[in-house]
């Protein structure tokens, strides 16, 4: 007998074999290269952490404990969040160059990236406020008005209407939020450093901390316009009202004196 001739292949057999190459290729790349990049993002990650806890043993620690506890000279960062931490090293307020009623706004001396790392070592103590993305904190688009009433309903009792702060109890005060990032306003009222209360996305959502942003922008920016004219700092009727004591008072002192003496001398005539 003849030996069969070899089967002819059908036309459509190359397209199966490239499809079925390609299915498995991408089935491969589905199941490693994800597993890939969150290995290197906790790999990252991890670093950052280490790197943070390098850097709170050398400047954080003789306050706050070796593993965030708190001590006598700092309160507990279990919990406080990355959010607190960058907004405190970020403003220069820590480390506090000394203990005191309130620990003040100063040169921040952490490179942006060492106070990322930071805020990796104390957010892995403990869940916290996290950072904020640009998104959250920026202004654009903002409803400025409803910000100036969420703002003289919650914070102008301390800070004044206009944000130019004031006094409060035992030597501290409100700082003045002219000049104060996006960012640092919106992680303030996250974390309510200080003295101040805190106030999260349950209690005040985003979109109104934005608001309060974009109306302290308004009223600080160099187009804010005062209608009564001298503003005495916006510092609202305490320094109007000591104004209108001295000023007002004494030109009436004045003003007595010299009718006074001119009815003096009209008697004497």
């Amino acid at each position: 007998m003849k030996k069969l001739s070899a089967r002819r292949r059908h036309p459509l057999a190359a397209l199966v074999v490239l499809l079925f190459a390609l299915a498995v290729t991408g089935g491969l790349y589905a199941a490693f290269s994800p597993s890939e990049a969150k290995a290197d993002d906790s790999s990252a990650q991890s670093l950052a952490i280490e790197e943070g806890k390098k850097l709170y043993a050398v400047g954080c620690a003789t306050c706050h404990g070796t593993g965030g506890q708190g001590t006598s000279d700092g309160p507990s960062l279990v919990g406080v969040g990355s959010a607190a931490v960058d907004f405190q090293v970020g403003t220069g307020r820590m480390p506090a160059q000394q203990p005191g009623a309130q620990v003040p706004k100063k040169k921040k001396i952490y490179s942006d990236a060492e106070i990322e790392q930071l805020a990796a070592y104390i957010a892995s103590l403990g869940a916290g406020p996290v950072t904020p993305t640009k998104s959250q904190y920026s202004p654009d688009g903002a409803d400025v008005a409803k910000g100036g009433e969420l703002f003289r309903t919650n914070c102008a009792q301390c800070h004044n209407f206009g944000g130019k702060g004031g006094a409060l109890t035992n030597g501290k005060y409100a700082p003045a939020l002219d000049g104060v990032s996006p960012k640092h306003l919106y992680e303030a009222m996250q974390t309510g450093p200080q003295n101040m209360p805190s106030f999260p996305d349950t209690v005040m959502p985003e979109k109104n901390k934005q608001d309060i942003i974009a109306y302290l922008d308004t009223v600080n920016s160099d187009k804010s316009k005062s209608p009564g004219g001298l503003e005495l700092g916006g510092l609202g009727p305490v320094s109007e009202g000591l104004f209108g004591w001295i000023f007002g008072m004494g030109a009436m002192i004045v003003l007595t004196i010299w009718v006074a003496a001119r009815t003096a001398k009209a008697k004497k005539s």
